[in-house]
């Protein structure tokens, strides 16, 4: 059996440093480490339960298949923080009929981010009976 300890998905961005800039200032997301000199240094920044890596350099378009998946507590000021900011937003919050609330928005290459907030009565936090 594979027990694993930690995790973290590995961003190879067309840009790095203005990667960084989306992912350490636009999103304000904490660094965990970083490692390496240069442009194409790595730098691993909390991501909740995980962490992002974004290191090296791609040539080739993001998959379109790549989505984060990222929990706030409060998706509508996430919102007005992110529009101040200047994030690409794809789509404001807007509760689903899964009754989470998303907003979707864009880094620099494109990848696509969801900002989900799960509202206290959603039974992924609150379960009657148990």
């Amino acid at each position: 059996m594979v027990h694993v300890l930690s995790s973290r998905v590995l961003l190879r961005p067309t840009d790095p440093d203005r990667s960084r800039a989306f992912y350490g200032g636009t999103l304000g997301l904490e660094i965990a480490r970083e490692f390496g000199t240069g442009p194409e240094r790595g730098t691993v920044y909390f991501l909740g339960g995980g962490f992002l890596e974004v290191s090296g350099r791609s040539e080739e378009p993001p998959t379109p298949t790549l989505q984060l998946w990222l929990q706030v507590a409060d998706v509508a000021a996430a919102h007005q923080e992110l529009r101040a900011a200047g994030a690409d937003i794809l789509r404001p919050p807007v509760k689903e009929p899964w009754g989470l609330i998303e907003m979707w928005i864009a880094d620099p290459d494109g990848h696509r981010l969801v900002l989900v907030q799960i509202p206290a009565e959603h039974p992924l936090r609150y379960r009657p009976g148990i």
